[in-house]
């Protein structure tokens, strides 16, 4: 059994995924050939105004159609119960039923809400997809109106010429949508999309145009053989052009062009689930499974690695110790690459790829399928794997490259897990094959002996009170409470440019009279930079013993100036039964602010804001720091801001080991954008940011005309 699942008997199940699609394919070859059967039944209306719906089509070709279509629909779900056998291979992974989430982010799905994010790509796909829907749907329409009795047939009069001119507005924004999709892919594409354009990319936008092209000249066809009458004309598309239809060759023309359609769709019902076409029906599906109990700033729960016995994997090496979900995002991915486009070590030249990380599982996860499967995007035989470990393909370079921002996952329309994955590969990476930067072995030992990753003395944790003039409580100590733990964090205690930053946040929480308290020698690293970089076992003994001298005192509320510190707290630790309030500095300072408890002056200075992504993305904390930034001096923003914030570099541990040679250091592409604000002061929120941003501010040599400063040390002086 491995660290990172649960038992599965998934096979040996009566109702499994596989098996419910595949009653449903089975269900869908008869109920195609009932609903043939039941056509032949109710006579044709003989309405002035309307069609006949196998008008000039024998019936021989008729029954080919229903045979044919019941049989490559059945084939087409079939694929797709093949496609869940594979994802029934991954370790359980429970996401609970929560209706109404599911329901508004299966609802962004269908309706292009996350695809919209890119303007450009949003118009794009939605004339595509809706198009397409309003034509699917006018399909139906039509068979709805062909089953029914004569007296009940509404496909005539008014709402047949609606119907009609409707149905022609859709094939044009249809076929309108795949040019474009031709000319954004073919003619001068961003880089994200260039590099994995493959033939299938181009087979697809010729299938779906011979959808859109036949059906119209079906239409056109079908309009000449009937004589070209004047309620045809609402037929907007289809009636001018059964003007290029001769009429001595119409009847055959249209039979031609109606077969081509019908061959055409069939065609199509086959590369749906061949074919990255496939995210029409599983990104909804998977926007639809993302919503889950555990926090997005934490990593999946593991079992106490001081207690069990029965462990014999750690992480994630092989297809099978991924969690289903996991490898169901594998075939949700549409290829689009806006993951690759805002990750900052890809972005600064880094071999990580967040694209890759799932098109090389999904490679692995279907080579091995039984029977193999197609690929999430195809590659041809260029790539093979010999097993299912995911390491014949990924690296640990890309994955030691990961800071973790979480911008991958933020910015996927589709709603997949990318970090999750990187993070699970790293735990197995550092405790099964203690393949991981030897920087970090460094840190692990200093967490070990000295409880924290400098390797400082844990007694001198509190020595940063000396530079108050007022006596910080120490709790633990006999007769002392505070409403508030003051939870300092490593960086705070022991790096000299943020023990300011700590000083800061005293004095303010002094000032406005919250009653406050620290732990000092008896506070231990969280355990962070230990779990990021998957060493389980060292976060888990530091995050025991911290829970336990907590919940000896009674600790409820804690306020952290790291928000690393703020996420493991409040988002980790109760998967170990540590349960407590967080605050960020940020938010209880602005509520000071707020309330009128803390009165800073403004000296007009302008101040961009850098958002840390464990704050931020992870947290969704964006407006705190602000209102603090706003209280001090006149706030600017860089063009990445907020969710879409750019990382500093050091978040994942990477604060902890040497950064990847390459194009650019990642603190100087974000140093660089804050400087183009020509800002007075760069401000954070993180001690990790801030020294990052202060060294990038050095390196580029701005640091005589601009000072980064943590929002605490903001406020301290402009109060």
């Amino acid at each position: 059994m491995t660290a990172t699942e649960t038992i599965d008997d998934t096979e040996s199940r009566l109702v499994t995924p596989s098996r419910v699609i595949g009653a449903i394919a089975v269900l869908s070859v008869f109920g195609t050939l009932l609903l043939w059967w039941l056509g032949t039944l109710p006579a044709e209306s003989d309405a002035e105004v309307g069609r006949e719906v196998f008008g000039n089509i024998p019936d021989l070709v008729v029954a080919m159609f229903y045979v044919m279509v019941a049989t490559f629909l059945g084939v087409s779900i079939g694929l797709f119960a093949m496609r869940a056998r594979s994802w029934q291979r991954g370790s359980s992974e429970t996401r609970a039923l929560d209706f109404k989430r599911r329901l508004h982010r299966f609802r962004q799905g269908v309706s292009m809400k996350t695809v919209m994010e890119d303007p450009a790509a949003g118009v794009m796909h939605s004339l595509m997809y809706y198009g397409f829907l309003v034509l699917f749907l006018g399909t139906v329409i039509l068979e709805i109106d062909h089953l029914a009795p004569v007296g009940m047939k509404f496909l005539h009069g008014d709402f047949y010429q609606w119907y009609s001119m409707f149905l022609d507005a859709a094939a044009l924004a249809f076929l309108g949508g795949v040019t474009w999709a031709a000319i954004r892919r073919f003619g001068n594409p961003p880089a994200r999309i260039k590099s994995k354009t493959r033939p299938e990319d181009a087979w697809i936008l010729i299938l779906l145009a011979a959808i859109g092209v036949t059906g119209l000249l079906t239409e056109a066809a079908r309009i000449a053989v009937v004589g070209r009458p004047a309620f045809e004309q609402w037929s907007f598309v289809g009636y001018p052009l059964s003007n290029l239809v001769p009429t001595s060759s119409a009847a055959g023309f249209h039979q031609g062009m109606w077969i081509a359609h019908a061959v055409v769709f069939v065609v199509f019902l086959v590369m749906l689930p061949t074919t990255k076409l496939r995210h029409m029906v599983t990104t909804p599906v998977n926007l639809a499974l993302q919503p889950r109990e555990r926090p997005k700033g934490a990593m999946s729960e593991m079992p106490n690695l001081m207690e069990a016995t029965d462990i014999e994997t750690v992480g994630v090496s092989t297809v099978a110790e991924f969690t289903w979900k996991q490898l169901f995002d594998t075939d949700a991915c549409t290829v689009c690459g806006r993951c690759t486009a805002v990750c900052p070590a890809n972005q600064t030249g880094k071999l990580l790829d967040p694209r890759e990380i799932i098109l090389k599982l999904g490679t692995v996860a279907a080579q091995t399928a039984e029977p193999p499967i197609s690929p999430t995007v195809g590659d041809g035989e260029a790539i093979t794997v010999s097993s299912d470990n995911v390491f014949e393909l990924i690296t640990s370079e890309e994955l030691w490259a990961c800071t973790t921002c979480r911008a991958c996952d933020e910015a996927c329309p589709a709603g997949l897990e990318i970090v999750d994955k990187i993070l699970d590969m790293r735990r197995y990476l550092s405790l099964m094959e203690s393949d991981f930067p030897s920087e970090l072995g460094k840190a692990y030992v200093s967490m070990e002996n000295s409880f924290n990753p400098y390797g400082m003395d844990q007694n001198a944790r509190g020595d940063w009170t000396d530079q108050l003039d007022f006596e910080v409580k120490r709790l633990g100590e006999p007769g002392v409470t505070a409403e508030y733990l003051m939870w300092v964090g490593c960086a705070g205690s022991f790096d000299d440019r943020n023990k300011n930053v700590t000083v800061a946040t005293a004095r303010l929480l002094h000032k406005a009279g919250i009653d406050f308290g620290i732990l000092a020698a008896k506070e231990l690293c969280t355990g962070d930079p230990a779990r990021r970089t998957g060493n389980e076992y060292v976060f888990q003994g530091l995050a025991l013993q911290n829970i336990e001298t907590l919940n000896d005192l009674g600790v409820d509320k804690i306020i952290t100036q790291c928000p690393h510190c703020f996420n493991t707290l409040g988002n980790e630790y109760p998967q170990f039964g540590g349960n407590y309030t967080l605050m960020h500095h940020s938010e209880i300072l602005s509520q000071l602010v707020e309330d009128g408890r803390l009165t800073p002056t403004s000296t007009g200075e302008t101040i961009v804001f850098h958002d840390p992504c464990y704050l931020g993305r992870h947290n969704d904390i964006f407006l705190a720091p602000r209102t603090i930034v706003d209280s001090s001096g006149v706030r600017v923003e860089m063009v990445r801001n907020g969710t879409n914030s750019f990382c500093c570099g050091a978040g994942g541990g990477k604060f902890w080991f040497e950064e990847e040679k390459s194009d650019k250091k990642i603190n100087i592409e974000r140093t660089e954008e804050a400087l183009s604000t020509n800002p007075d002061i760069i401000a954070t929120g993180c001690p990790f940011c801030y020294v990052m941003m202060d060294d990038g501010v050095k390196e580029i040599g701005a640091d005589e005309t601009v000072i980064v400063q943590d929002i605490a040390m903001l406020l301290d002086e402009r109060t």
